[in-house]
């Protein structure tokens, strides 16, 4: 249930980064909700391969190329699919980061939601 509930909330984060900055175009609730899996595969499989791949320079720009590698993996994803749509690399930098604070909005929505309460130990 957090699953799917994280992947609707994702889709329409991606949906209001779309609305909020104009180098985003998401055509669709059902482009939004195929791009927002795309990227969270992207991020799965191919973004702790780059990480690693890339430490010497994530550790000299004490960690900011984390961001750079964030925007390509969002970027990636615009190419990949018709309907989600990314003007360009700077256009991907500020869409991922909006895209990424939305995230952790939602990660701590569902944090909060989803967590059971246990009765107190005696």
């Amino acid at each position: 249930m957090r699953l799917l509930a994280k992947w609707l909330l994702s889709a329409l984060a991606l949906l209001t980064v779309a609305y909020v900055y104009s180098g985003v175009t998401v055509t669709s609730f059902g482009s939004a909700l195929i791009a927002a899996a795309v990227i969270g595969l992207l991020n799965m499989v191919l973004r702790p391969v780059l990480v690693v791949l890339t430490l010497p320079v994530t550790i000299v720009t004490l960690g900011l190329f984390l961001f750079v590698i964030n925007a390509l993996l969002f970027w990636a994803a615009s190419g990949l699919l018709g309907g989600f749509q990314v003007s360009g690399f700077l256009a991907a930098l500020v869409g991922s980061l909006l895209y990424s604070l939305l995230g952790l909005i939602i990660e701590a929505a569902l944090g909060g939601l989803f967590t059971k309460s246990r009765p107190p130990a005696t």
